[in-house]
């Protein structure tokens, strides 16, 4: 997404795109599922001064506005990427924590049976699947390892 779209995002909804906005709203497009340490990180090698309540404020912001969504990998704090993008679930590597997008099509048997059987909608773009990539999987056969 361009500077100019954000800028008329933003306006459309009664807001400024605003420096801090601004360098947050890069931050993200450029490490894709970042946590807001990592967007803080990117921020200051333009921005020192910024601090880690302006990101979090602006990330709640522009979440809010549907620019930015979260999703959470782990355990940690929530990773945040450009809403834009297209809705997708996460595969979450456990051994190299690497994150593979899988649209949400690969998940709609899974979706139309919980929505039949419970009655349950679900918002497959927050969802994470940990497990091992193949990569990692491979390693893990070769040293004898087996499944995780």
């Amino acid at each position: 997404m361009a500077i100019t779209d954000w800028q008329s995002d933003l306006r459309a909804r009664g807001y400024r795109l605003t420096p801090q906005r601004q360098l947050v709203l890069e931050a993200v497009d450029k490490l894709e599922h970042s946590t807001p340490d990592d967007i803080l990180a990117e921020v200051r090698r333009t921005a020192g001064s910024v601090n880690i309540s302006t990101v979090y404020r602006t990330l709640e912001l522009l979440e809010e506005l549907g620019l930015v969504s979260h999703a959470h990998l782990g355990h940690g704090a929530p990773t945040y990427h450009l809403a834009d993008r297209h809705h997708h679930m996460h595969l979450v590597c456990r051994d190299c924590t690497d994150v593979i997008e899988a649209d949400l099509s690969e998940a709609e048997p899974f979706t139309a049976r919980l929505r039949e059987r419970f009655g349950f909608d679900t918002d497959m773009k927050h969802f994470a699947i940990f497990g091992r990539c193949a990569t990692c999987r491979a390693k893990a056969e070769e040293s004898g390892e087996g499944p995780s």
